[in-house]
């Protein structure tokens, strides 16, 4: 079949959830991927970090098909020899005490949000059902009711309610405003380090460490989700690390799996994750061997890969790059390593023209409300495959001015 046939499938029998672009992909490898067709196209989104180690990452492959050959699923009743292990790495890794496993991004969210409402309630004595969780305009957590409660996307939330109390938000970049928001009542604060979904939206420099600061003074725990930050992408491990400071929780996810299985967690100190006993939460696949074994090599291809490293040196050399490029389209060009935003005029007619262009000369990226180009590549790529990219997006650029 061709690519216009696998579409109209799509589109007869799937939700229509999702406004992909028009690409149908049937191989992938490192940085490439080829679609139905043969055409070869340079990933320039990573499945939204997913694959920072890159497409079908032949260690994390060969991980995922061991495990998968010998126990794939125990569920928590009982003990498997994968789940221990990733523990214990990641928690050396990390520096902090307790991981508590989960599937999906958004199952993470929602698990720091529970911990942090039990933690109010043990550690701080708050009475039942009154915990509030202090998070961001323009943020995005995830799609689960409880987490759009505080989104302040309207198409996230239209439709959708009610909604669940129990949630402040406050604008992203303000630690005054915080510090005002906070009452005897308050368990957390949630924020991404840099806000990916809203445009790379960065803090001014001092942010994170001011708001390390009201947390401490006030006794409300200091939740990071670098489920698309974490893991390399902003040329640190973590992004938090810019500030020299240190979450009460942080959340990882996506590349946590190596683009080949879900996996996602909490991380925290002992007594933050220590509140949980028995039967109190859980998941049935959360911790399983297979997502564990696949984790555990795709930490450790991190590391040997030294990809923390390349994502800040080839980071700062692609947006230098992207900065030479006139065009009377572009407002901003920003970005944290290789988590970059082109920001584009409202006249310009919309980020998404441009990723279709951009498609048509064989580089794959996504628009982000409406006028931000995201560029998120894997992180193994290297100068010369940059330059490649570079040469497409300022020829795309080039044919608009005269458009």
């Amino acid at each position: 079949m061709n690519a216009k046939n696998y579409i109209a499938i799509e589109d007869k029998y799937g939700a229509h959830n999702y406004h992909p672009l028009d690409v149908v992909i049937d191989k992938a490898k490192g940085i490439w991927v080829w679609d139905v067709e043969g055409r070869r196209y340079l990933d320039f989104l990573s499945s939204y970090s997913a694959v920072n180690q890159g497409h079908c990452h032949p260690r994390i492959v060969k991980a995922l098909k061991a495990q998968a050959g010998r126990v794939t699923l125990t569920s928590r009743a009982f003990r498997n020899d994968q789940w221990p292990l990733l523990a214990k790495e990641i928690c050396t890794l990390t520096g902090y005490d307790m991981i508590l496993p989960m599937n999906s991004g958004a199952e993470a969210v929602e698990t720091a949000i529970k911990t942090a409402r039990k933690w109010a309630c043990q550690k701080k004595g708050l009475a039942q059902d009154t915990a509030e969780i202090i998070a961001c305009r323009n943020n995005f957590h995830g799609r689960t009711v409880s987490i759009i409660s505080f989104s302040t996307e309207p198409l996230y939330r239209r439709d959708f309610g009610p909604f669940t109390p129990g949630f402040k938000v406050i604008p992203f970049g303000d630690a005054e405003a915080l510090e005002r928001a906070i009452t005897p009542r308050t368990a957390a604060f949630l924020v991404e380090p840099c806000q990916a979904e809203a445009g790379i939206l960065i803090p001014a420099p001092g942010y994170l460490k001011k708001v390390r600061e009201i947390c401490d003074k006030h006794g409300v725990l200091f939740i990071a989700d670098e489920i698309q930050t974490g893991l390399g992408r902003t040329g640190k491990l973590f992004a938090y690390e810019y500030e020299g400071i240190k979450p009460d929780m942080v959340i990882v996810g996506k590349s946590l799996g190596g683009g080949c299985y879900p996996i996602s967690a909490v991380l925290a100190d002992e007594p933050v994750l220590g509140v949980y006993k028995p039967g109190e939460h859980g998941s049935t696949f959360g911790g399983n061997p297979l997502a564990c074994a696949v984790a555990r090599e795709s930490l450790r291809v991190i590391r040997d890969e030294k990809l923390v490293q390349n994502a800040a040196r080839q980071g700062k050399y692609f947006i230098k790059k992207l900065k030479t490029i006139r065009s009377r389209h572009i407002k901003e060009i920003r970005g944290m390593g290789l988590l970059i935003g082109v920001e584009l005029f409202p006249e310009a007619g919309g980020a998404r023209r441009f990723c279709e262009a951009l498609k048509d000369a064989g580089l794959l990226c996504k628009e982000t409300h409406d006028n931000v180009i995201r560029f998120a590549p894997p992180l193994i790529i290297t100068p010369k495959d940059l330059d490649w990219a570079f040469d497409r997006i300022k020829g795309v650029f080039a044919a608009e001015e005269y458009s």
